[in-house]
């Protein structure tokens, strides 16, 4: 009689355990963001790790604005990476003690190659346009990541709201497959990999 009374309570809990559970209320704040510029075929709005489960706006345009940095510069690195490996350099010597452009090995070669004070410049360069260049200085920005300032517009304000839209998505992608376009090119190049075709 106890037995049975033990296997029915373990059978219940186990299939407790199972039962369906009640919809999180954090789905109705990400509803906010299905329809938000990136949220395309075929996975539409993607957030697997739950960072905006929250429904926060202010944090949500700011992952946006580091998404769309992230892919720009992975854009450039892409392009820089491909430039190298084709054998393309500046003419020249890169330091005073006569070591050339074209001496220097791609990829993560050329670390070692540079040396501490080479990284230090490219460093101070890269906080210098963090903290100075590439940011809403006027606080006029349309969108996160806008950094016209104002100053450029390439014809930006002839474009209809729809074109806009459709220009930003454009970005958006590119930046995204050159994120993993860039992860994919360091990988090659550590398997040893050649990067182009002969």
């Amino acid at each position: 009689n106890m037995k049975t009374a033990a296997i029915l309570a373990t059978l219940v809990a186990s299939a407790a355990a199972f039962a369906p559970r009640q919809q999180a209320a954090s789905s109705t704040s990400l509803k906010a963001f299905e329809d938000a510029l990136g949220a395309q075929p075929p996975l539409g709005f993607f957030d697997p790790l739950g960072l905006v489960a929250d429904g926060d706006e202010a944090k949500f345009d700011r992952l946006r604005y580091v998404e769309l940095k992230h892919g720009r510069i992975c854009m450039l690195g892409v392009v820089g990476y491909l430039v190298q490996e084709a054998g393309i350099r500046l003419p020249g010597d890169i330091n005073y003690e006569g070591l050339a452009f074209s001496d220097i090995p791609n990829g993560f070669d050329a670390i070692a190659t540079i040396g501490g004070a080479g990284i230090g410049q490219i460093v101070a360069f890269i906080g210098f346009l963090e903290l100075a260049v590439m940011k809403d200085v006027t606080g006029d920005a349309e969108f996160p990541g806008d950094f016209r300032n104002g100053a450029l517009d390439f014809g930006w304000d002839t474009f209809d709201e729809a074109t806009k839209l459709q220009k930003r998505a454009i970005e958006l992608n590119n930046g995204r497959a050159a994120q993993m376009g860039l992860l994919a090119l360091m990988v090659h190049e550590k398997l040893g990999v050649s990067l182009l075709p002969n």
